[in-house]
Order: structure tokens, then sequence, then C-alpha cells
């Protein structure tokens, strides 16, 4: 065992860099081909080795994955929850650690069942799917994201951001399975044709790139980035000053069909800010003009242990009707686990609001004016059965964040990446509003139509367009591709080349 001791150093070092590069292929760094490259040195590490050390390496890969995709978790215990950097690092490590456990029974599986490539990609999307709901979900940093800006876009409308991420993980497992095949000219022929076949579609034009169509007038549309710092939002006294800061930057917005506040931006309870927004309001109203604005918002509920609960809201405040309470929330930041155990240890365990209850599922659309609109609060957007699933009858989409929790890091461009993603699944135009960017107007092909950038106090006037129809993916969700995936596993099983402990009983 000694003298493996060199060999199996330099597959972990080889697993941590291919997890460590995956993330490159996404926003902000946008080298798609990285996403495959670093599948590819995963598939390669795992050969002819045992499940016990095929689930260390995929620990070390899931590691260096996490590690560098979603650093930023860093910034909000440390920045924003006044923890020291060692306490902070030592709980961000702790929570990459924990994800990366996904990665380790994903590559057991693989290694004690497959060990073959329709085996490993069915496996990786399964996964995938697995991280959009287990434990709530942690849907982030999914391959597919990183070929929204390639031709390749086109078939997210057929099977969302999951059948791109399919792609990437069968080009970097059949390259590597082109290249062991060389001598075998038929299998490597057979390789290329199935990798060229979406590229000739396209090529052929025989992918719809119009699965909806736009009704009714433009819709104009102003959306405030106040840009205020996260440490002065909750403070009582700057309450007003909020307030009018946001009151100062809508002043022309009786000049638009729909005016935009980002999440949380009033933040209080409205019955304390109301003298301060009636005026406006009523201009509002008068001009036709909707106002929509993030807001927490009290229940009061017998069953709850306080007599009242508190949720993370959306409310339309003129120029129609509706509130929409956030239906995933952010552990730690909006609900704290082990509330009991957890409360007062450090700050970043008593940040403000981080009391909020779920919103209940399936609540209405927001209505304003002619417009239905499916609104999602801050990740929420990152959910793709949830926002397929709320937006079926739906002519807009709206998200609003704050994403000031994650400072300078990658997590604001990765959030922009998602949304975008949406937009594009859907088919129809997505209006984002944040408190300090990156605010922006998404038409339905994904592309950023217009955007303020971060750490700007500015205000966006834009013109989106109620869209009409359902794309196939709007229509059939993940169902087809969960039962392409159950093929692929019974297909990998049946093919599955047996192998004796002796094979790798020491590596």
């Amino acid at each position: 065992m000694a003298n493996r001791t060199p060999y199996i150093f330099w597959r972990v070092l080889l697993c941590l860099s291919a997890g460590a590069i995956a993330p490159l292929s996404l926003a902000p760094f946008d080298y798609w081909y990285l996403g495959g490259i670093s599948v590819a040195l995963l598939f390669i590490s795992l050969h002819n080795c045992s499940p016990r050390i095929g689930g260390w390496l995929g620990w070390c890969y899931g590691l260096g994955f996490f590690g560098a995709g979603v650093s930023w978790v860093f910034v909000s215990i440390h920045e924003h929850g006044n923890a020291s950097s060692l306490l902070a690092g030592s709980m961000t490590f702790l929570f990459v650690a924990a994800l990366a456990i996904l990665f380790s029974i994903q590559s057991w599986i693989y290694t004690r069942f497959f060990r073959n490539a329709i085996g490993f990609c069915a496996l990786w999307l399964l996964f995938e799917w697995l991280r959009s709901w287990l434990l709530t979900g942690f849907p982030w940093l999914y391959l597919g994201y990183g070929l929204i800006d390639t031709p390749m876009a086109v078939f997210a409308p057929l099977g969302g951001v999951w059948f791109l991420s399919l792609y990437v993980v069968l080009v970097g497992t059949l390259s590597v399975s082109f290249f062991k095949r060389l001598n075998h000219p038929l299998q490597s022929a057979a390789i290329l044709m199935l990798l060229a076949i979406p590229w000739v579609a396209i090529q052929q034009e025989e992918i719809p790139e119009d699965w909806t169509l736009p009704i009714g007038e433009p819709v104009d549309v102003m959306l405030v980035q106040a840009n205020i710092p996260q440490e002065e939002k909750w403070i009582r006294s700057n309450l007003n000053n909020i307030l009018q800061t946001y009151v100062d930057l809508s002043q022309d917005s009786d000049k638009v069909d729909l005016l935009i506040w980002p999440e949380t931006a009033i933040p209080t309870f409205y019955t304390s800010a109301s003298a301060m927004l009636s005026p406006l309001i009523e201009q509002l109203e008068q001009s036709n003009t909707a106002m929509i604005s993030g807001i927490p918002t009290m229940y009061l509920d017998p069953e709850h242990p306080k007599g009242r609960r508190y949720t993370n809201s959306l409310t339309l405040f003129a120029g129609g009707g509706g509130n929409y309470d956030k239906q995933r929330l952010v552990p730690f930041g909006e609900y704290v686990p082990l509330e009991r155990q957890l409360r007062g240890i450090i700050d970043f365990f008593d940040l403000p609001m981080s009391e909020f209850s779920l919103g209940s599922a399936n609540q209405p659309l927001l209505e304003a004016g002619d417009s239905h609109i499916a609104p999602f609060i801050c990740y929420e957007i990152a959910y793709p059965e949830l926002v397929r699933h709320n937006s079926l009858n739906s002519d807009l989409l709206l998200t609003v964040s704050n994403d000031t929790w994650f400072g300078h890091s990658t997590a604001p461009t990765q959030h922009l990446q998602i949304a975008r993603m949406r937009a594009l699944e859907t088919g129809r135009w997505l209006i984002r509003s944040t408190n300090n960017g990156i605010s922006a107007l998404i038409s339905p092909d994904g592309q950023i139509s217009a955007t303020i950038p971060q750490y700007e106090q500015a205000v966006l006037v834009g013109e989106v367009r109620r869209m009409e129809g359902l794309t196939p993916y709007q229509q059939w969700g993940i169902l087809p591709l969960q039962i392409l995936t159950a093929l692929m596993l019974l297909l990998g099983l049946f093919t599955a080349t047996p192998r004796s402990r002796s094979t790798y009983k020491s590596i």
C-alpha cells in the first residue's frame, strides 16, 4: 500500500484541481469549455479505483468545486456577521465540505455499480436534480449555465439548464472515451456523431427559437437601485433617510407603467412606513402606475410559538393588488436551523430579519395593470422547477434581490447568469431589481437588454413585453430528462463491466 501513496496523492490533487476549475466555466469568467474539461478529469480520476477511494476522490472534487464556486459565503459570515476571519473561514469550510459529500456519494455509486460513460453522465444529472430539493435545496453551480452564451443555449427551452448540463457532461466523458477508442474506428466515429448531433440541428435550424410571442403594448418599467449599505439598512434611525432616498429616486415614476423597488427595500412593516410612502402611492394611483416593492410582512398566527410570524414579501402598493411571500428561505440569513442552540453564539446567527417563515405554495400571481407577474425573491430564482411551475400562467417574470450580502465576490454575477437562464427556459421577459446591482431587464432569449452596474445609485428605465405561450420545458419540466436518466442508469448497469475486488483492492 505504501508504494501507492504517491499515486493516490496525485489523484487527490487532480480531483481538487478539476473541481476548482469547474466554476470558471460560469460567470463572471465564462470559460465555458472548462466545464467539460473538469468533468473529463474526474472521469479519468475515478478509473479503476475502489468504491472507497472513489468516494474520497469525489469528495475532494466537491471540495474544489464548491470551495471555488461558493466561497462568497465567507463574505456574508465575516463582513456582515462580524465573525473573525478564522471563524468565518472554518464555517465556510464546513459548509463546502458538507456540500462535497454529494459528489462523494455520486462517485462511490459510480465506482461501485457502473464504471462507464453512460452511468457517469446519468448520475451527474441525477445529483444535480437532487441538489435542487434535498434539504430545501442548493441549486447553484449547474454546469449548464456556462452554455448560455453559446449556440447550445437554444436547447434550454426544451430541457432547461439540466439538458445543457447533460451535454457538458457528455462532452467531457465521451471525449475521454473517444481517445480511449482510437483503435476502434467505428466506436470513435459513433462518439463523434453523437456529440455533433446538437450542432447539426442548430446549423440546420431544426430547433425553433421563438416558443413564445409578445402580446399587447410594451410595458415601460423603472427599476430603482438605491445602493443602501447593508450595515446601515436595518438601523432604525436610518429608516426615514432610506425611504426618502427611494422616494426621491422615483420622482419620474408616474411616466412609466411599472415601478420596482428591490428585496426589503422598505426595511420595516408598512404601518411604520405609510406616512412617508402615501404621497408617492397616491401619485402613482393617479397616473395608473403600478408599484411593487420588497417588504417584510407580519401575520398573526395563534399556532406559532410567538403568536405571530414574519415573511419576506413582495407587495403591490399601487396599480393593482397582490402579495407574495417567499417560499425558499436562505439558511442562517432568513432562518436559523437549530435556533435554540445557535442564537446568540455569534452575530451571524442574529442577523436582522433572520426569523422569517415560509410562504405558502401556489400563491397567486401579482396583477399589475394588464400584466400577470410571477414573482421570485432572491435565490428562489435559482430553483428551475419552482420558477417553471409558478410562471405557467404569467406573462412576465420578476425577481428582486439584495446581493449586498456577497460584496465584490462572484455571487452577484452568478446570480444574474442564473436569472438569465430562467428567462430563456420560460421564453419570458425577466425584470431583475436589486439593492446594489446587478439590476437588469432580460429578454426571452436570455440576453441583457439594459442594466445598472454594481455599487451605483441609479435608476433604470426600459421596456419589456408581455409574452404568451409555453416552452416545452414549461409544459413538461424535468420529467422527460428524468425518464432519460432512468433509462441511462439501467443501460449503464446492464453494460457495466464486472470487476473482481482484486482489480482495485489496493487502489
